[in-house]
């Protein structure tokens, strides 16, 4: 009995040869494609809550890279990957904790006048100061409106019954809900970020490839322009920050303001953010006027106004658009857009997307 060998249906064939059409090939690519994408975003969703930890690491990381980079290069610390990444990260944790653990025992040890003045206050009321009877308009009516609200027994005033309503105590439930979430942020921060420094050069010459292989060297180069902004945003608010609060703290040492490291320490936190640093400062001169020191309340809000302007005008557009190349207006709306629409973390994130327009609008002229 002869055997014959196996005939490939016609159908088969044509289905083979169905697969491999062009048509068939880029549908299937399409659809690929689409899939990735819908995969990322599932994971990103996932992964929402986490999204500004990792933005914050990536900021931090982007700021001190450079330092990173130089430490590596020592070689007595050739290697010693682990050893780096946990130091700069332990210093990170101190640079924000030190200053919250400071204001904390200050506010500790202010707490037992703090008790016995409300404590007079409930029994006696609040006596007005002087210095409102020597305001050059609207005297009478502050001192009508304290008379009536402020200077009797505050014990059975609507302010105080308020004190203890059912709204008093959704607010601090919700203020220390928000307590626990920022250090529950933070703690996840600075576990991420201590990952990105362990990676080190690896992680730097991943994302060098990937940027190269998914968006060209035109991409490569565009992202890498959007990092020197974000690292000189980083240092024009941290840098023009702390000359504010020293410049600041000097001021109030010479005026006779109590608590002088405090407050200097607040007002180099508050100059980080634009035009903030005028807060402290003219809460502070009105404490000065309130005590009688009237010169000094003017002198202190004279300079404070020639340090700030010259600091957020001159100082603070030159560190980050020099690092960026933008112009002063950008790097303005930059930093203040960025706030209004993403936080904090819009301060990095808008003198980046700034580098990104300037970028588009110079190859779109040329």
């Amino acid at each position: 009995m002869n055997s014959r060998p196996p005939v490939t249906p016609p159908e088969s064939t044509h289905s083979t040869e169905l697969l491999a059409t062009p048509g068939r090939v880029q549908k299937q690519r399409a659809a690929s494609l689409v899939l990735y994408i819908g995969l990322v975003l599932l994971a990103l969703w996932v992964v929402r809550d986490f999204i500004p930890v990792v933005a914050w690491a990536g900021v931090l990381a982007i700021a001190l890279w450079p330092l990173l980079r130089k430490v590596e290069g020592n070689r007595w610390l050739t290697g010693r990957t682990t050893l780096i990444a946990a130091v700069l990260t332990l210093a990170i944790a101190l640079l924000v904790v030190l200053p919250v653990g400071i204001g904390i025992g200050q506010a500790l040890r202010e707490a037992h006048d703090l008790t016995e003045w409300f404590k007079t206050a409930q029994e006696n009321g609040i006596a007005m100061p002087d210095f409102l009877h020597r305001l050059p308009f609207g005297a009478q009516q502050v001192a009508a409106w304290w008379q009536t609200y402020l200077a009797p027994p505050l014990r059975d005033s609507a302010a105080m019954k308020g004190l203890h309503s059912s709204t008093v105590v959704t607010l601090g439930r919700h203020f220390g809900a928000r307590a626990v979430h920022a250090v529950t942020v933070f703690a996840f921060m600075l576990v991420t970020l201590f990952v990105i420094f362990q990676a080190g050069p690896r992680l730097s010459g991943a994302l060098s490839r990937g940027l190269r292989r998914g968006f060209g060297e035109d991409g490569a180069q565009l992202v890498q322009r959007m990092a020197t902004a974000v690292r000189g945003t980083v240092s024009g608010l941290v840098v023009v920050g702390l000359g504010e609060g020293a410049l600041l703290g000097v001021a109030y040492f010479v005026t006779g303001l109590p608590h002088v490291a405090l407050l200097a320490l607040i007002t180099a936190i508050a100059a980080m953010l634009p035009f903030c640093a005028p807060i402290t400062f003219s809460l502070a001169a009105l404490w000065l006027f309130s005590q009688g020191s009237v010169a000094g309340a003017i002198g202190l809000l004279v300079f404070g106004a020639i340090v700030v302007f010259v600091a957020e005008h001159f100082v603070r557009p030159v560190l980050i658009g020099n690092s960026t190349r933008l112009p002063f207006l950008l790097v303005l709306f930059g930093i203040l857009g960025g706030a209004e629409t993403f936080g904090l973390l819009g301060l990095f994130i808008g003198p980046a997307l700034m580098t990104v327009l300037t970028v588009l609008w110079t190859d779109l002229v040329q």
